[in-house]
């Protein structure tokens, strides 16, 4: 997810195929939260967009 949208909704990966075992992320400018689909009373964690971002690369180009 691009934080440069700043889109608050609730969203999951397109790859998820309408899975329930997988996380939720929602962007703000600054940050995104994230969250365990099948425990969202849980709540969520908050990670900053530098680290965000950091993230869906590593994923992105199998570095994990």
């Amino acid at each position: 997810m691009d934080l440069t949208m700043n889109n608050r909704q609730w969203h999951k990966s397109a790859y998820s195929s309408g899975a329930s075992n997988c996380v939720e992320v929602r962007g703000h400018a600054d940050r995104a939260d994230v969250r365990d689909t099948k425990n969202r009373a849980a709540g969520h964690i908050t990670v900053d967009a530098a680290e965000w971002n950091a993230f869906v690369r590593a994923v992105k180009t199998d570095a994990l």
